[in-house]
C-alpha cells in the first residue's frame, strides 16, 4: 500500500475514536450522573426548614434519584449500543466512467 493509503486509514481510525470518545450519549449522561450525586447529596443532608417550604416533600432527593437514573439510562444506552465505525468509502459510479472510455472510443478513429 501507499503512504498515501497508510495516512488516510490513520485518519479514518482516528476519526472513529474521536466519534465514540465525544459521543453525547456520554457527555449527557456523565454531566446528569455528576450533578445527580450532587444533588441527591444536598436532598440528604436537608434540614427540616427545608422541607417545610416545600410542603414537607424532599425535592432536592428527588430530582438527585431521577437525575441519577437518567444519567445511568444514557450510560447504559451507550454500553449497549456503542458508536460503529463507518463502513469503507467504495467507489463512486463516477470514477468509474472516467477510466472508461465507453463503447466505441477504444477503437482508433479512421
Amino acid at each position: 500500500m501507499s503512504d498515501y493509503q497508510h495516512e488516510v486509514d490513520e485518519l479514518e481510525r482516528r476519526s472513529t475514536t474521536s466519534a465514540r470518545l465525544f459521543d453525547v450519549r456520554r457527555i449527557i449522561g456523565g454531566l446528569f450522573v455528576v450533578y445527580g450525586v450532587l444533588v441527591t447529596i444536598a436532598g440528604l443532608t436537608a434540614s427540616d426548614a427545608d422541607l417545610e417550604k416545600a410542603e414537607n416533600i424532599n425535592i432536592n432527593l428527588w430530582t438527585g434519584l431521577g437525575m441519577l437514573t437518567l444519567g445511568v439510562f444514557f450510560l447504559g444506552w451507550l454500553h449497549l449500543r456503542p458508536t460503529r465505525p463507518l463502513p469503507p468509502a467504495e467507489p463512486s459510479p463516477a470514477a468509474d466512467t472516467a477510466r472508461d472510455p465507453g463503447p466505441g472510443r477504444d477503437t482508433p478513429a479512421p
